[in-house]
């Protein structure tokens, strides 16, 4: 694991216990599974670009594979490593943003738990996409 992703993945575990909300930005009033994607990112010290227009239900996940692009997160393969990212259909027409953290576990924002939390991961539900934190340079946002 590369010093940038151990980065990303402790980021994104100090966000546990922040309140969700749908697209919310902020941690001090709540994020959603982009919004802790997108502030783990920004603490580890890359720019950021939002999508924006998504529910909790949608019909095509266009705008997460976008919104990985944008931000600097390449198409991986093989095993999970801590500062992955996965995207996930939890249920029909519902997609998720989680990240890898040590051993089997993922932070994301949980909307029926109401906030962020840490879970085991489950093989089950995923993944439909999984990205690795580019190098800086082909972080397209980056200047």
């Amino acid at each position: 694991m590369s010093a940038p992703a151990a980065a990303f993945a402790a980021a994104a575990e100090a966000l546990v216990g922040t309140p969700f909300r749908l697209h919310g930005r902020n941690p001090e009033t709540g994020l959603d599974c982009v919004g802790l994607v997108g502030d783990a990112l920004t603490a580890s010290g890359r720019r950021v670009r939002y999508p924006f227009g998504y529910r909790l239900r949608n019909a095509t996940i266009h705008r997460w594979l976008g919104f990985a692009k944008a931000n600097g997160l390449l198409a991986a393969e093989g095993p999970l490593l801590a500062g992955d990212v996965m995207l996930t259909q939890p249920g029909p027409a519902q997609y998720h943003l989680l990240v890898a953290i040590a051993g089997d576990r993922v932070v994301h924002a949980h909307a029926g738990l109401n906030r962020v939390v840490v879970e085991p991961r489950h093989p089950e539900t995923g993944p439909i996409a999984h990205w690795r934190l580019a190098a800086r340079s082909e972080n397209l946002w980056q200047r």
